[in-house]
């Protein structure tokens, strides 16, 4: 059933990205980052492939796909400043955003500031949908965009990388990223609590 839905999924990235070169990876980035189920875990391995047959830099790569996150984080925050939560339950209703992870995400800015946009760039699901309750809390817009670019960028590079890695087999990391969600989590909550024990230490 799952192949089923990916599978054209697949093809329209695949063929975008062939057509458009880096403009087709911001493209499908910026369309991913807009809360559009379209998944980055495609995206970017496959233009990392591309790299391995030299039409792509690595570079430029993860570049376009995180200027396309930022762009569609854009869209995002400027829903979230527009309605903010009732316009998110609307679109939870109309399954194009899910109201939980919304709160969640929402709980987390809360709670640990802006700099949330970076660390939820690095994360998968909730990463697209930061950009939402960032707006609604009309937290500054240049430094949403700073963190939101750079957390992308090291998302994009990561996966981009891996696409390298894997060459021509690059679609079989499918079957495996489950469990490297696991892993990039483990690691990401390492960090964040190395970063606030020093942040809480220079108070």
């Amino acid at each position: 059933m799952l192949e089923k839905i990916l599978a054209p999924i697949t093809a329209f990235i695949l063929a975008i990205i062939s057509s458009w070169g880096y403009a087709g990876i911001s493209f499908c980035m910026t369309i991913e980052s807009a809360c559009i189920p379209l998944p980055s875990e495609i995206i970017m391995p496959f233009s990392g492939y591309l790299v391995s047959t030299g039409r792509f830099t690595l570079w430029g790569v993860a570049l376009a796909g995180a200027i396309g996150n930022v762009l569609g984080s854009w869209i995002g925050y400027g829903l979230g400043v527009a309605g903010g939560r009732p316009l998110a339950e609307r679109l939870s209703r109309w399954r194009i955003l899910r109201i939980g992870e919304y709160d969640r995400a929402n709980g987390w800015l809360q709670k640990h500031g802006i700099q949330v946009a970076f660390w939820t760039r690095l994360l998968p699901i909730v990463r697209t949908f930061i950009s939402f309750p960032a707006g609604a809390a009309r937290v500054p817009l240049v430094r949403f965009t700073l963190y939101t670019f750079l957390g992308s960028f090291l998302w994009s590079l990561a996966l981009a990388y891996v696409g390298v890695a894997f060459g021509e087999h690059w679609e079989s990391i499918r079957g495996v990223w489950r469990g490297f969600d696991g892993v990039v989590l483990a690691a990401l909550l390492v960090l964040f609590l190395l970063w606030l024990r020093s942040h809480l230490k220079s108070r």
